[in-house]
């Protein structure tokens, strides 16, 4: 895992929003360090945790292994939602790609693979896109779940109405913790960001829609394995923030 301490701009930016993670936490840096070390990425990579001042060992079990990685950050703020974790990685964060993905490593860390060549950077193809996400609804997904019934029945109609009302009906699948962006989109996406909580998703990417940013969607292999911590009122949640998405939106605030 170590890694020799890189001051130009790291080729990118792996950022772990945490709540009580001290479960996956450990593993889950390794595979990330391991990961982006053997890309040899030119200036090297950075891993941002940014711990929602866990009650548990989380924060403690990332600063040991920051110890011995120099590449690897560890933040602390305030419990405020998953949302405002990604948004204060995101504007630390100085990669050339900026990405976050979820601290159990529910899309595996290889799948990196099929993300980062089509993220625009210098010297990128046409076909590159600002940003590119994770999806289990489009063709090639493959899906392990093991929730229950009635969270995959609520899981799948919230998509439909998020794609209905917040703008986003092209995009299949907005809430997969694994999105990656160009530099360029994550100054101008997350410095506008307002929500803190499950919505923030959607948020960002109507965000970036409206600044005419190119949202590429690919498909993941996602391992659910149930047992979820996410309360079902965090559906109502996300459905009042999904109409302030909407208000703003009609204001224009994402686009000043």
């Amino acid at each position: 895992m170590e890694q020799a301490i890189n001051k130009s701009q790291p080729y990118i930016s792996w950022i772990i929003p945490t709540y009580r993670e001290e479960m996956h936490i450990e593993k889950t840096l390794r595979e990330v360090a391991t990961y982006l070390l053997s890309k040899g990425f030119p200036g090297g990579y950075e891993i941002i945790v940014v711990d929602s001042s866990s009650p548990d060992k989380t924060e403690e079990l990332a600063k040991k292994l920051a110890l011995a990685n120099p590449s690897i950050k560890v933040m602390r703020v305030q419990n405020r939602g998953k949302g405002w974790s990604v948004k204060n990685g995101m504007l630390l964060a100085r990669g050339k790609i900026r990405m976050f993905a979820d601290a159990d490593n529910s899309v595996s860390v290889d799948q990196a693979d099929n993300f980062i060549p089509k993220v625009c950077t210098e010297g990128s193809f046409n076909d590159c896109a600002d940003i590119v996400i994770g999806s289990i609804e489009v063709s090639g997904a493959k899906i392990e779940e093991h929730a229950q019934w009635y969270r995959r029945w609520l899981g799948k109609t919230a998509k439909y109405v998020i794609r209905a009302v917040s703008g986003l009906w092209e995009v299949h699948d907005s809430q997969r913790g694994f999105k990656f962006f160009s530099a360029k989109a994550a100054e101008r996406v997350f410095s506008r960001q307002t929500l803190e909580r499950w919505g923030f998703d959607f948020e960002v990417l109507l965000i970036g829609k409206r600044n005419q940013f190119k949202i590429k969607e690919l498909p993941v292999e996602w391992i659910n394995p149930g047992g979820s911590r996410v309360g079902l009122d965090a559906y109502l949640t996300t459905f009042v923030e999904l109409l302030k998405i909407k208000w703003n939106d009609i204001k224009g605030l994402y686009t000043r």
